[in-house]
């Protein structure tokens, strides 16, 4: 079972893995599902339909699963969905799902930092990073290996491109493609995420190919239609490219 403190609160119904750590205080509601070598710390709070993975970390005063903050909300069973290996830390909110997604998933090897929340029916991919005070508003979409620098507000229904950083302090109302590097107030286009890119083992090549890309979409003649017909038309696309178009296709809020 693992170290479970006898002055933490745990429903019998909860189900807990191998080698399971829950610290004093904390609190584990029923319908309640902690994956092998999870941590639970100290004042953490687990809600019903709660469904962690393995070797995660929950910090002291976060809360995982908590009803969201949205008045449609109707008591439907809706879950919380925590990736293996992610990190939630201090004092971070996380609301379940609503009948419209029925979940709020984060993906594996997630970092979560202090003082973020993320609100009903997000989904968040792989190894995402979001820095401390960030606000996700209900209903996002955020892909693997996407950074969100401190302090910024999501608009809710935005979603937001793998590889993509967002920097510091700046609103996101309006969606980010892939691969960028977006700052500013409104928040536009400062070319590629080429430090993070480099990091994944993108070659100079692929990185080329990727601001090539982006030189149709935001320095040509083309408003973002025609640059997207100009790009499927001229450009062997490869997966990194036809990823481009297709998020810029599919995007209901319109790109940054």
């Amino acid at each position: 079972m693992g170290n479970i403190s006898n002055r933490a609160i745990i429903n019998k119904s909860a189900k807990l893995g191998n080698n399971v750590k829950i610290f004093p205080n904390a609190i584990i509601d029923e319908d309640v599902i902690i994956g092998d070598n999870t941590i639970i710390n100290s004042n953490a709070i687990i809600r019903s339909g709660a469904r962690i993975g393995k070797n995660c970390e929950i910090f002291p005063g976060a809360i995982i699963s908590e009803i969201g903050q949205d008045l449609k909300f109707n008591g439907e069973k809706t879950y919380t969905f925590i990736g293996d290996g992610t990190t939630i830390r201090e004092y971070v909110t996380i609301h379940r799902g609503t009948k419209d997604r029925n979940k709020t998933v984060i993906g594996k090897n997630c970092l979560i930092m202090a003082y973020v929340h993320i609100a009903h029916d997000c989904l968040l991919g792989e190894n995402v990073i979001i820095s401390n005070t960030s606000q996700i508003a209900g209903h996002v979409t955020i892909e693997d290996y996407a950074t969100i620098s401190g302090m910024v507000p999501v608009h809710q229904f935005t979603k937001i491109g793998t590889h993509s950083f967002i920097g510091g302090g700046y609103r996101v109302s309006k969606d980010v493609p892939p691969y960028v590097l977006a700052a500013g107030e409104p928040l536009q286009y400062k070319g590629l995420n080429v430090v993070g890119l480099r990091r994944r083992g993108f070659s100079n090549e692929k990185i080329k190919e990727i601001k090539n890309i982006y030189k149709i979409i935001y320095q040509s003649k083309y408003n973002i239609k025609d640059a997207v017909n100009y790009i499927e038309n001229n450009f062997q696309l490869t997966n990194e490219s036809k990823h481009i178009v297709d998020f810029i296709k599919n995007s209901e809020r319109g790109i940054l």
